[in-house]
């Protein structure tokens, strides 16, 4: 029988993030007796995906963190010598270049470098770091991809862009898995303490300086004063969470906030909230938007995000200097018929370009 390819994905973790996401979304749309996925991360990483990945097949190669340039960089040359992969797709932004340079040592002819995200100041060290290395992104790499326009004009520049060297892979979804289920919004919202006829304005997104939890609490404060209904539902976990349930505290917002963590069932908490609100610091195109959206959610999304996130009637964008904007649009937000996604956004027709994408690179390969 005929061995599938084998692929090497390099993610920084795997823990409940978009990235991961998006690439597990991929992955349970492909051939699996064509195409195979290794997936490299950090050694330390919660990984709630090891049982499903174990059962469809693919390679699980825990590796010291980037961060320990040495060993890494060990790790994966070994690996990747080892392996005898012909393309490698990396997943770590600007960092990609390290696995990248790995996979070029290693003779790995198809290096993919992937931009889910673009960058703000406000982070500091990180986002200095992120420009630094910028320019060397595609030093190692021979095929550019991204999740979206500004995604990919961020990483490459907006002259490669127009040159249709960058392919646009989206962050596709199962749309069907996440319509609106009635029965799942009363049985969730009985599980959360959450009363049936609540207002609840949701969230989903780890708990980082990107996400910019604190502004969602500050149009908590406001949405309290003007409804008395009003709750928030915060779904994710991440570095900062311990820090905004000591800012919801001060704030006196415990009792209106529900911090579910991590969760499996994520498509269904969609159907507990009635409108949905992302107001982050910079984003690629979220995974999350793409769901929200699917489940018929009114939107409320940052204006630092790419307008490409906008695909149903129901969405917006607002600027994040303005609190009073977000809770006004807020509580006057009413759920409506759900509307289908763009059929860009569809995993099944989406999974068969990536993974015809990587057949056919491998056969020039051969050639």
């Amino acid at each position: 029988m005929k061995q599938p390819i084998r692929i090497a994905h390099v993610l920084n973790r795997m823990d409940s993030g978009g990235i991961e996401a998006v690439v597990m979304n991929y992955y349970r749309h492909i051939d699996h007796d064509k195409v195979q996925f290794d997936f490299y991360f950090a050694e330390d990483s919660v990984f709630p995906q090891r049982e499903e990945l174990k059962k469809m097949g693919a390679g699980i190669y825990p590796i010291p963190a980037y961060t320990k340039v040495l060993s890494y960089q060990r790790a994966l040359y070994d690996a990747f010598k080892r392996n005898g992969y012909q393309i490698v797709h990396a997943h770590l932004s600007t960092m990609s270049v390290f696995p990248l340079f790995a996979a070029w040592r290693a003779g790995v002819p198809v290096r993919i470098c992937h931009s889910h995200s673009t960058a703000h100041w406000g982070e500091g060290k990180k986002t200095l770091l992120k420009y630094l290395l910028r320019p060397f992104t595609k030093l190692f790499a021979t095929d550019y991809f991204a999740c979206g326009e500004r995604a990919g004009r961020w990483m490459y520049g907006s002259r490669c862009f127009e040159r249709g060297c960058v392919h646009v892979m989206p962050n596709a979804i199962d749309t069907n898995k996440f319509a609106y289920d009635k029965t799942a919004r009363c049985r969730l919202r009985a599980e959360l303490g959450i009363p049936q006829e609540a207002f609840v304005a949701g969230h989903v997104g780890r708990f980082t300086y990107a996400k910019n939890h604190s502004f969602l609490l500050q149009i908590m404060e406001h949405l309290k004063m003007q409804r008395r209904d009003a709750w928030l539902l915060l779904v994710g976990e991440g570095e900062l969470e311990k820090a905004v349930k000591q800012q919801a505290d001060t704030m006196r917002l415990a009792d209106r906030i529900i911090f579910s963590g991590a969760r499996a069932d994520v498509n269904k908490l969609y159907s507990a909230m009635d409108v949905f609100c992302l107001p982050s610091f910079y984003e690629g195109l979220p995974v999350v938007a793409l769901e929200a959206q699917a489940n018929g959610l009114p939107c409320l999304f940052s204006d630092k995000m790419t307008k490409e996130v906008i695909l149903t009637p129901e969405a917006r964008q607002l600027s994040i200097e303005n609190v009073e904007v977000w809770a006004d649009a807020i509580q006057h937000a009413q759920r409506q018929k759900a509307c289908a996604l763009p059929e860009t956004y569809d995993i099944s027709s989406a999974g068969k370009w990536l993974q015809d994408y990587y057949i056919t690179k491998r056969k020039e390969f051969l050639s």
